[in-house]
């Protein structure tokens, strides 16, 4: 079983590469529900939604979140009611949504919502949200105090950002299954996502560092980070607000407690040499997904990278 830790643009191309070089049955992808929000009465979950689509071949690529031709009426007419619209819905996005917030109104947890979604859409592979309790990322800006939504899609990232925190998180446990999957998987990747914003609110659910050090797997991180600035979006201002450096030497530090091998840009093999040296294991490679080929190509490097580095290791075990 390989399990990838998820969320985001980015992590949405990397399992778009993925699910093209592993059979379904065979991934298990645990996402951040952190960026989760009510929006209209509904419960969207940003991430989870992006994946599911993503795996059922849905995901629209040239947005990179929603689905692909999908219409916006009902976003046209709520803004015609004077109703708030700076979080753009589809309307066969909206669908999806809906029926989450009904099964959730009638008991059932986020986890098995979003298996029911799943099975609907035909995807096979297991999605598990990081928790069935609620995470809300909160970005503490000189404007204020703003979910994540506020301050990416509201505000464009603009404000200046003092910290981040995830309200909630200290009673949270992880959804069922996904420490068990973490623990008997052969490979855990953690996607190129916002080590902030993406994969840190999965990281701070109790338990979830403690099996990532815990499982036999190799576990395997690629970078979101070339040079010193993010391949898309804010990660390098909230690694600098977290008091992380804005380079994969940040990542590796986000990571450092769990993590066997980062992957890099090429771009950034001098810093990759200055890690290797101080006992970091990094693999430099083209990391940059502008299209399908990109996506299945680096996937497939990560795949390979790590089954070498198994055979390397059972080699010298037997030697």
């Amino acid at each position: 079983m390989i399990v990838v830790l998820t969320g985001g643009t980015g992590g949405a191309k990397f399992v778009d590469g993925l699910r093209h070089s592993v059979p379904p049955e065979q991934l298990t992808f645990v996402v951040n529900t952190g960026d989760d929000l009510k929006w209209w009465g509904l419960h969207v979950s940003p991430d989870l939604d992006s994946i599911t689509y993503g795996l059922a071949g849905l995901l629209s690529r040239e947005r990179g979140w929603g689905v692909k031709g999908d219409t916006f009426y009902c976003l046209q007419a709520m803004g015609e009611l004077a109703e708030p619209i700076w979080f753009h819905v589809g309307d066969r996005d909206l669908a999806v949504h809906l029926l989450r917030s009904r099964l959730l109104a009638e008991g059932k947890t986020l986890s098995q919502a979003t298996a029911e979604i799943c099975s609907r859409l035909g995807v096979q592979a297991r999605i598990l949200p990081m928790t069935d309790s609620r995470v809300e990322t909160r970005v503490d800006t000189p404007n204020g105090d703003l979910s994540f939504q506020e301050y990416f899609v509201q505000r464009w990232y603009q404000d200046p950002v003092n910290s981040v925190r995830f309200a909630g998180v200290d009673v949270a446990v992880p959804a069922p299954g996904v420490v068990d999957s973490i623990l008997t998987a052969r490979i855990v990747i953690i996607a190129p996502s916002n080590p902030i914003t993406s994969i840190g609110p999965i990281l701070a659910v109790p338990g979830m560092r403690k099996a990532l050090q815990q499982t036999s797997a190799a576990v395997v991180a690629v970078s979101p980070i070339i040079g010193n600035a993010a391949v898309t979006g804010p990660a390098g201002i909230l690694m600098a607000a977290q008091g992380l450096p804005v380079s994969i030497a940040g990542v590796a530090q986000a990571y450092h407690d769990f993590l066997d091998i980062l992957i890099a840009d090429v771009r950034d093999s001098a810093v990759a040499d200055q890690l290797n040296q101080s006992g970091f294991r990094v693999h430099c490679t083209n990391i940059i997904m502008n299209n399908a080929n990109d996506k299945a190509r680096l996937a497939q490097t990560v795949l390979d990278l790590v089954t070498r580095s198994a055979a390397s290791r059972g080699a010298t075990d037997h030697s």
